[in-house]
């Protein structure tokens, strides 16, 4: 079961987390608060595996309650708020989504799923530590090397671009494209393949034919579609399909 930790100062908030969680089976509500403060209190006596958080509560807020928190495994959180201004700054403290208010039933199921599938990944990380042995797993897996730069070839010649200068990349058909600033070269290679080949902290599949470097992220905004948006540095804007809209939330967004 999924142990659910509801922290917001309003009553009627916190009641719409209770109706909206009475659809999921797999979810148990340990406890609600008030406020942040009460809410530090309840994580540590009660260890939730996920916090449905409000931004905005008196005193101290959503983000200030957060940074508080000295867990090497922190419980999973979803923000709750009325405001959209919010967003990015939520996903830079990792949150796995962001739910506006008043709740939308199917937003709420799209968090939830992401919340499943983030505790699966947890779950399966801390098998295979154990299977290979604990710290020695946990080195190896830290000391693994990504590539520095991808070969490009055009006839019989030979280039490279390196990892760090891409902003993102997008499918074409057989090949993928790398954008890099101004420059763009096509590789021979599939979105599964260049995925897998991509720190997972510095890069984040937002769509089945697009990949982003989460660093370029500037701003991330919600549709009523259920998908989102995102802008880059360089003014882009990208759309975020719901599939894969919990994995920018994984690591790397620098917030606003």
């Amino acid at each position: 079961m999924i142990r659910a930790l509801i922290i917001d100062d309003e009553p009627l908030a916190r009641r719409g987390v209770r109706v909206c969680l009475r659809r999921a089976a797999d979810v148990v509500i340990i406890g609600e608060a008030d406020s942040s403060e009460a809410g530090l209190k309840m994580i540590g006596a009660l260890q939730p595996d996920v916090i449905f958080l409000d931004v905005q509560m008196p005193g101290m807020d959503g983000f200030e309650m957060l940074s508080r928190i000295d867990d090497s495994d922190p419980p999973l959180i979803i923000f709750l708020t009325a405001h959209d201004t919010y967003a990015l700054k939520a996903f830079g403290v990792h949150a796995v989504d962001y739910v506006m208010k008043p709740i939308d039933d199917g937003r709420f199921d799209d968090a939830l799923h992401a919340v499943r599938q983030r505790l699966l990944d947890r779950n399966a990380r801390r098998k295979l530590a154990l299977a290979q042995g604990d710290a020695a797993a946990t080195n190896r897996l830290a000391r693994h090397s990504w590539p520095t730069r991808f070969e490009v070839k055009s006839g019989a010649r030979t280039s490279w671009i390196g990892v760090d200068d891409i902003d993102w990349i997008k499918a074409s058909g057989d090949y993928v494209t790398l954008h890099a600033g101004a420059r763009t070269q096509m590789i021979h290679e599939s979105m599964d393949g260049i995925e897998r080949r991509l720190d997972p902290s510095r890069f984040a599949r937002i769509h089945r034919s697009t990949i982003v470097a989460l660093s370029r992220v500037q701003g991330f905004s919600l549709l009523p579609t259920r998908d989102a948006l995102i802008t880059l540095s360089n003014g882009l804007e990208l759309r975020v399909s719901r599939r894969f809209r919990h994995r920018i939330s994984l690591d790397g967004i620098r917030a606003l």
